[in-house]
């Protein structure tokens, strides 16, 4: 079941996601339009953001690097494997890791559908993030999100894996023990006035 029903669903959420175009900040105009529209309304991007008080982008910086588009392009014909353009390699990294079968040794699978979580139940949340916004929000974070959240879940799942398994294995009360530990843990901050080193924000707010 399992075989069949997550390349489908995969395939649904990839379908979805392709649905959106990227847009770059250029720092130049723009002018939407659509077929058959006689006009058009032209829009200013500002890379001070308009305010009287900020240096003019325009005439301190080369064009060459001005705009977040321009600027990404030039780096990469400085170094091609720099960090501002550089994607995390998912599949591969999952393919090293032997995560895939990691995770069916563990039966997180099994135990999750003993839980009541199937993909069936699943599959109309998808719809939901859609109206949400959250599909739009990650296609256009795609490199955020893979070199950040995707490193995090994927370099540290060897350890989280077994953990998550064994939650499963005793159920809902291993996740609301989970959940108080975090506000207590929460109110902790709050109440002792933690914060956050070399920000000074508060550590329990952020």
């Amino acid at each position: 079941m399992y075989r069949l029903s997550l390349p489908l669903v995969a395939a649904a959420a990839l379908s979805r996601v392709s649905g959106y175009a990227f847009t770059s900040f250029t720092g130049s105009r723009v002018a939407p339009s659509s077929s058959g529209a006689t006009s058009y309304r032209k829009t200013l991007v500002m890379e001070n953001f308009g305010l009287d008080f900020a240096e003019d982008s325009y005439g301190n910086t080369p064009d060459v690097i001005l705009g977040e588009a321009r600027y990404k392009t030039w780096v990469q014909t400085v170094n091609d494997n720099a960090f501002l353009t550089r994607q995390y390699n998912v599949l591969a990294r999952v393919r090293e890791k032997e995560l895939l079968q990691q995770v069916v040794d563990s039966g997180i699978l099994t135990k999750l559908e003993k839980n009541g979580v199937t993909l069936e139940k699943l599959e109309p949340l998808l719809p939901v993030a859609e109206e949400l916004g959250l599909v739009g929000l990650v296609a256009n974070n795609q490199q955020l999100l893979l070199n950040a959240g995707g490193f995090l879940a994927i370099e540290g799942a060897p350890l989280l894996l077994p953990i998550l398994a064994g939650a499963l294995e005793v159920g809902p009360p291993a996740f609301y023990l989970a959940a108080a530990g975090a506000l207590a843990a929460e109110g902790g901050l709050i109440v002792n006035e933690v914060q956050i080193p070399f920000v000074g924000l508060s550590a329990g707010v952020f």
